[in-house]
C-alpha cells in the first residue's frame, strides 16, 4: 500500500459508512452531492481505495484541484472579440452563479479533496486578501487571480485619476493588500493663476503636500484640515514672499503673503499720502524678491494767461480813391488761459502736465476798408507847377524815402496825420508815386507851398 494509500485507508477504516450513498448522505453542513448537476461533470471515481462501490462509467471530468481558469471547460474563441470577450462573459456568468455554485462546490471539493489524500491543493487557489478603500479595509476571501478581476468581483469602479495600489494587472497572493484611493479635483488659484488639479489626499493639508505646494506662511482660503470630497474643492493659495519697499530714501523689508502690493505695503507699515503712489500698480500681485519704490508726490497747480492775435480783413470800398485804405474797426485780441499740473516726484521736479485750456476773450477781427475809386487825373488849382522839381528836392525822386528822424517819407516828405487826413492809408511812402503827387497837390490847394518851407519856391521855377 503506498503512503497515500495509507493516509486515505487510516481515515476510512474507522468510518460507518456502509457505501458511498451512505457517505453522500452524511456529509458536514448538509450539503449533498449531485453528480446530475455538479458543473463540472461527474466525479472521477479513484481506483484501490478500499470501501468503495464500483462507480458506473462517466464522461471525464476535471480535475477540481486545478484552477478554473485552467479547467477543462474552454472559453469558446467568439467572433465578436475572441477570447477576451468569452473571458468576460464567462466571468460575468460566474458572478450571477457564483453563490449557487460554492453551495455546491464545496462539499464536491472537499469529498474529492478527502478521498485525494489532503486539502491543501483546493485551499491553495482560495485567497485571503484585505481590500483597503479610502482607509476602510475589509478582509475577503476569492478565487480571482489579479487585482482588476477581483475589483470587478466586487463591483468597485474605478476612474481615470482613482489610483490603485499595486497596479490592476498585478497578480493576487493570499494575504495581499489593495489599496484604493479616488481622485478628487481641486480648482486651485496659487498665488493668482488658476489650475484645475486631481489628487487623491482627502484633507487640504494632505492635498498641498501631495502637490507640492509649500504651505509653511502661507494664506489659505480653507483651514488646512478641512475635508475634500469626492467631487472637489476651491482652494486659493497665497504663498509667503519677500517684498523690499524704498520709500523716504529708506529700506522697508517684509515677509508676506499678501495678495496684493496695496496689502503689502500696509503690512510694511507704510502709508500713502495724497497723490503718493507706487512704482508699480498697487493691485499687481507682489513677487518674490521684488523692490516696490514708494513715489512721494507734491504738486500745485499754475495758471498762464496768452494773448490770441486778431485776424485783419480787408474789405473794398467804391466811395474811396484807389490807394486809400481807412480802419473801420480796430482789432483786439483776446485772451486764453492755460491751467498747468506742476509735480515733485521724491523731490525732483517733473515737467508741467496740461489740466486745461479756456478762452477768457475771443480776438475781434480788424476791419479796413480799401478805396477802389479812380483817382483824379487833375487836381484843379494846382495843376501847371513843377512837381518833379519839389519831390528831387524834397526826397531825391524816391518814393520811400524817409528822413532820419523817422517822421517824414515818400516823394514829398509827409508826415502820417497829414497824409491820412488827406484821405492817405498808412504811411506816404508805402502809397503809390502818382497818390503821392495827387495827394501833395491836394495839399496845396488847401494850404499853398507853406508845407515845403525851403522846397517849396522849385514848384514856380
Amino acid at each position: 500500500m503506498s503512503q497515500s494509500q495509507e493516509s486515505v485507508g487510516t481515515v476510512l477504516q474507522p468510518s460507518p459508512y456502509e457505501d458511498y450513498a451512505g457517505y453522500e448522505a452524511h456529509v458536514p453542513y448538509g450539503y449533498g452531492y449531485d453528480y446530475d448537476r455538479d458543473p463540472y461533470g461527474p466525479y472521477e471515481d479513484v481506483p484501490g481505495l478500499p470501501g468503495l462501490p464500483e462507480v458506473p462509467e462517466a464522461p471525464e471530468a476535471p480535475d477540481p484541484l486545478v484552477p478554473r481558469q485552467q479547467a477543462a471547460r474552454p472559453f469558446p474563441a467568439t467572433a465578436e472579440g475572441g477570447r477576451a470577450a468569452a473571458r468576460r462573459a464567462a466571468r460575468s456568468r460566474r458572478t450571477s452563479e457564483r453563490p449557487e455554485m460554492l453551495r455546491r462546490l464545496l462539499p464536491q471539493a472537499l469529498v474529492v479533496a478527502f478521498l485525494a489524500g489532503g486539502t491543501s491543493a483546493f485551499v491553495a487557489y482560495d485567497k485571503s486578501v484585505t481590500l483597503d478603500v479610502e482607509g476602510e479595509p475589509r478582509t475577503l476571501h476569492t478565487f480571482a487571480g489579479d487585482v482588476e478581476e477581483l475589483l470587478e468581483d466586487e463591483g468597485v469602479e474605478l476612474g481615470r485619476h482613482d489610483v490603485v495600489s499595486p497596479g490592476r494587472t498585478a497578480d493576487l497572493a493570499d494575504g495581499d493588500e489593495i489599496d484604493i484611493r479616488y481622485g478628487r479635483p481641486v480648482r486651485l488659484t496659487l498665488d493668482g493663476h488658476r489650475h484645475t488639479v486631481w489628487t487623491t489626499a482627502r484633507t487640504v493639508d494632505g492635498a498641498l503636500r501631495e502637490l507640492g505646494v509649500r504651505a509653511e506662511g502661507a494664506r489659505l482660503s480653507a483651514p488646512r484640515s478641512a475635508p475634500i470630497g469626492r467631487n472637489g474643492t476651491a482652494l486659493e493659495v497665497w504663498t509667503e514672499r519677500g517684498v523690499t519697499f524704498l520709500a523716504d530714501s529708506r529700506e522697508h523689508r517684509v515677509r508676506t503673503n499678501a495678495p496684493t502690493v496695496e496689502r503689502a505695503l500696509r503690512e510694511a507699515g507704510l502709508e500713502l499720502r495724497n497723490d503718493d503712489t507706487t512704482s508699480v500698480p498697487l493691485d499687481s500681485f507682489p513677487r518674490d524678491g521684488q523692490t516696490v519704490t514708494v513715489m512721494r508726490i507734491t504738486g500745485a497747480e499754475q495758471v498762464r494767461e496768452q494773448r490770441v492775435p486778431y485776424e485783419t480783413e480787408r474789405r473794398d470800398d467804391p466811395h474811396l480813391q484807389e490807394g486809400t485804405e481807412v480802419v473801420a474797426r480796430h482789432g483786439k485780441p483776446g485772451l486764453r488761459r492755460t491751467t498747468y499740473r506742476v509735480r515733485t516726484v521724491n523731490g525732483v521736479k517733473q515737467k508741467p502736465r496740461r489740466l486745461g485750456t479756456e478762452m477768457v476773450r475771443e480776438p475781434e477781427t480788424e476791419i479796413i476798408k480799401v478805396g477802389t475809386k479812380k483817382l483824379p487825373d487833375t487836381v484843379e488849382g494846382a495843376e501847371g507847377l513843377n512837381w518833379g522839381a519839389l519831390a528831387q528836392c524834397e526826397s531825391g525822386g524816391d518814393p520811400s524815402s524817409v528822413d532820419a528822424s523817422g517822421t517824414y517819407g515818400g516823394l514829398y516828405q509827409f508826415d502820417t496825420q497829414t497824409w491820412q487826413s488827406l484821405g492817405g492809408s498808412g504811411s506816404a511812402q508805402e502809397a503809390p508815386a502818382a497818390e503821392q503827387t495827387m495827394r501833395a497837390k491836394k495839399l496845396y490847394v488847401s494850404r499853398g507851398a507853406s508845407p515845403w518851407p525851403v522846397c517849396g519856391r522849385k514848384l514856380s521855377q
